[in-house]
C-alpha cells in the first residue's frame, strides 16, 4: 500500500483520484518524451563501468594514464548507452545512483531515467512486469537484451508541488496497478485517510480469502 499512494497537502479531499499504473515520487533525472509502448529495463548497479574490480589495486604511473583510463571508461558507458538505444530502450529505472556521464548519455540517447528507486519500489516492479534487474553488460554490447518491461506510457506527474514520475508498466499477471492519490488540506487529515483505506483493503482482502476457502 505504501508504494501504490501518494499525499498532496494543500488540496481539497475532493480532489483525490485514482491513477492508472506507478506514482513513483521522485522526478526524472533526465526525461526523453517517447510516444506509444516503450521498452523499460531495471538495474540495481552503477553502469559506468569501474577502473578495477572489487579488491584489485589500480595503479597508473602517470597522468596520462590516468586521462586515457578515463577516456575508456566514457567510450564504454557511451557503447553502453548506444546499446541500450539499439534495443529500443527508452527508460532506465534504477536503485542507486548514476554516474553524470551515464545520465549525459541517456539524454543523448532519448533515454529517460529515474534513478534511486527503494527496494520496495523494486520489488514491487520485479512482481508486476515478470523482469529481474539487468545484470552488468560487461563486453556484451551485441546481444538482444532479454530482461525487459513493456510500458504504455512515461510522463512527469505535478502533485501540489512536487514532480514525480509517471509510468504505466504492463504487467504480466492478474494484478493492474493503480495509484491512490490522496489530497488533503494538511498532513494529519491524509494520513488517517491513509489509514483507513488501508485497513479497509486489508478487510477486503481477509474477506475475500474467505469466500474463496
Amino acid at each position: 500500500f505504501a508504494e501504490l499512494h501518494a499525499a498532496v497537502v494543500g488540496l481539497p479531499v475532493a480532489s483525490s483520484r485514482v491513477l492508472p499504473g506507478l506514482v513513483l515520487r521522485r522526478d526524472f533525472t533526465t526525461y526523453s518524451p517517447a510516444g506509444g509502448e516503450l521498452r523499460a529495463v531495471l538495474v540495481t548497479e552503477a553502469l559506468r563501468p569501474a577502473l578495477s574490480a572489487p579488491s584489485v589495486e589500480f595503479v597508473v604511473g602517470s597522468e596520462g594514464q590516468y586521462q586515457a583510463s578515463l577516456q575508456w571508461i566514457t567510450r564504454r558507458t557511451e557503447a553502453l548507452m548506444k546499446h541500450l538505444q539499439n534495443n529500443n530502450i527508452k527508460l532506465l529505472l534504477s536503485s542507486v545512483k548514476q554516474e553524470e556521464v551515464v545520465i549525459y548519455y541517456a539524454k543523448l540517447y532519448g533515454i529517460s531515467v529515474v534513478e534511486c528507486l527503494s527496494s520496495e519500489e523494486v520489488a514491487l516492479i520485479c512482481e508486476i512486469t515478470g523482469v529481474s534487474p539487468c545484470a552488468p553488460f560487461g563486453d556484451n554490447m551485441h546481444g538482444e537484451i532479454s530482461e525487459t518491461a513493456v510500458a504504455t506510457f512515461c510522463q512527469p506527474l505535478l502533485l501540489g508541488s512536487k514532480r514525480c514520475a509517471h509510468i504505466g508498466l504492463t504487467s504480466v499477471c492478474a494484478f493492474q496497478p493503480h495509484c491512490l492519490i490522496l489530497c488533503g488540506p494538511v498532513d494529519s487529515v491524509n494520513e488517517q485517510h491513509a489509514a483507513a483505506l488501508q485497513e479497509a483493503f486489508i478487510m477486503l482482502q481477509q474477506l475475500f480469502k474467505a469466500v474463496e476457502q
